[in-house]
């Protein structure tokens, strides 16, 4: 490993003290259906959530007859611990929120992809350093903007630039994304990285553009190897022991919501999302990033398969968890696709 913070190296094997939470735009305009017998937590404020969004307009959870409550739960480390505390009976935000709670000692099993592609995976420059910065190679020895150290940003960092070549890349936790932006656009670092929204809002500015893009095919391939889940809805292992019927309901009305995002357009899912769930970001950005997840981003059939986990694992491994951690979270512990299939059958 050759990455290191402003402070000195650390070893690739370092633990996460601060486990990996899917990093989006968060707010607290949505609040919990306090009346609700479940309470569903959805980690933050991004069209990346589209379907619970959805299932909740629609109805389509009452629908599959469970009476489920929203709550922003505001960030990935949130959710797990309002999951674990018994608060809510669903968790969505990063996949590796859920494996993280297992390898604490509780197990948690994700019943429910959203994505096939990492929305956070993605490291803008500034647009006059493109002739010098041609490829991620090219960012040995400079600094490189993430949230935090250990956080889910610093994983893709650390994971693309070692798999693109760069050497002592000086890996810097700013806090946020504006102040990591700020940081660019300041030249403080050369480069952030940013998620596939803060792409699209580079595209109005036009003073920063992708060194890298999980949009483009050809990078994500020779980087992550194909499909690699992000985001993913997640349930302590006792509740599906002890409560099956209500975590069937739950993923039968996620299905029939990602059903109508493959049958609706960008600008259809905008219209009826945007001022109940996502008012605190631009209407035009949640449109564009509606057509760029459906593009290149939303999973269709919200299977997360053996193969793609695998790829999941390779990032993780060495990385975030050490090996003897990752031998508590096989695929078949870890990952609980029955109920998905279930609902696509019915």
């Amino acid at each position: 490993m050759t990455s290191r913070n402003g402070n000195g190296r650390w070893s690739r094997r370092e633990v996460a003290k601060g486990l990996l939470a899917a990093p989006f735009v968060l707010s607290t305009a949505a609040k919990a259906q306090s009346s609700a017998k479940y309470e569903f937590g959805v980690a933050g404020i991004d069209p990346i959530y589209s379907a619970p969004y959805i299932a909740f307009k629609k109805g389509y959870f009452k629908e599959a007859g469970i009476d489920v409550g929203y709550l922003n739960s505001q960030s990935g480390p949130r959710t797990k611990q309002i999951l674990t505390a018994g608060q809510v009976l669903v968790g969505c935000s990063g996949v590796n929120d859920a494996l993280a709670t297992t390898v604490a000692g509780k197990p948690t099993t994700v019943v429910f992809g959203l994505d096939r592609r990492i929305t956070y995976a993605n490291i803008l420059i500034r647009k006059e350093d493109a002739g010098k910065f041609k490829s991620v190679a090219d960012l040995s020895g400079q600094r490189l903007a993430v949230t935090q150290l250990q956080s889910a940003t610093w994983l893709m960092a650390v994971f693309i630039t070692e798999k693109g070549g760069a050497k002592d890349v000086d890996i810097r936790g700013l806090g946020d994304f504006a102040t990591m932006l700020g940081a660019l656009k300041s030249k403080q670092v050369a480069a952030t990285i940013a998620t596939s929204a803060m792409l699209e809002q580079m595209k109005g500015e036009d003073w920063a553009v992708p060194l890298f893009s999980i949009g483009d095919d050809a990078s994500w391939k020779s980087t992550f190897g194909g499909d690699v889940p992000g985001i993913g809805c997640y349930v302590l292992q006792e509740q599906i022991d002890k409560n099956p019927a209500a975590i069937q309901a739950a993923v039968t009305g996620l299905v029939k919501a990602q059903d109508f995002i493959n049958s609706s357009s960008p600008e259809e899912l905008t219209e009826l999302l945007h001022e109940d769930f996502m008012n605190s970001l631009p209407k035009p950005t949640v449109q564009s990033g509606l057509t760029f997840y459906k593009q290149n981003v939303f999973s269709p059939d919200n299977i997360i398969s053996e193969n793609s986990y695998a790829l999941l694992s390779n990032i993780i491994k060495d990385r975030q968890f050490t090996p003897e951690q990752m031998a508590k979270i096989p695929y078949k512990a870890a990952i609980n696709m029955d109920f998905v299939r279930k609902a696509r059958a019915a």
